[in-house]
């Protein structure tokens, strides 16, 4: 991520940073194989402080394309996926450089690397597009990890809101995912009870809690 202190966040696509993004993502690989997990979400970073987003877009996008092959080069030898994350830029952060799965399907094309992949966090996809099903389908071979939740408050998915998640995890069991669904919420009070919702949701599929199929029992 940077130095948070100094009010960044993330440093892959930041003009003037490429050593500091390699020693950091150096560090995120030792921290990754300790704990045995195979991806690691390589952040943008923010337009500098003062400067037009239009203006950086061009030399932004170049340096974010090299570090992302360099580090595709470093986690192929550790058998490890990057993962590029668009993050909202109308209310989470208005400077974030990358902010819509286009943006990053654009990117991930021209650096061309098999173990980079599309970090799809719904809630950030919703705020800067909606059209949630066909960006499901557009993008869903480029989606490494999937995160959730609900708009505009960012809590439970079954908390009031603008997204239909039971029709939203159907989607993605008939689109194939087989990958881990994130829950990137805040929850409104305590967190195992804020979890009653995903005890609902395996009842109403006639699941056990932990995802096991009463039948087979």
């Amino acid at each position: 991520p940077g130095d948070s202190e100094a009010g960044e966040m993330g440093l892959a696509a930041v003009p003037g940073r490429q050593a500091v993004f390699r020693e950091g993502l150096e560090a995120a690989v030792r921290y990754a194989r300790a704990v045995g997990c195979p991806r690691i979400h390589v952040m943008a970073g923010r337009v500098p402080l003062g400067t037009d987003r239009a203006a950086v877009a061009g030399e932004m996008e170049t340096i974010f394309i090299e570090n992302l092959r360099y580090a595709a080069d470093l986690l192929s030898q550790e058998d490890m996926i990057g993962l590029l994350e668009p993050i909202n830029n109308r209310i989470t952060d208005p400077r974030y450089y990358l902010n819509t799965p286009h943006q990053a399907a654009a990117i991930l094309e021209k650096v061309g690397r098999p173990n980079l992949k599309l970090q799809l966090d719904l809630f950030h996809c919703q705020i800067m597009d909606g059209n949630l099903s066909q960006n499901l389908e557009t993008y869903f071979p480029l989606i490494g990890h999937i995160q959730i939740a609900q708009v505009p408050g960012r809590h439970e998915p079954d908390s009031p809101g603008e997204l239909n998640f039971p029709y939203i995890f159907e989607l993605l069991e008939s689109l194939g995912y087989t990958g881990y669904v994130g829950c990137e919420y805040a929850p409104k009070g305590d967190t195992l009870e804020g979890l009653g919702w995903l005890r609902s949701y395996w009842e109403s599929r006639g699941l056990q809690h932990g995802g096991t199929s009463k039948a087979a029992k």
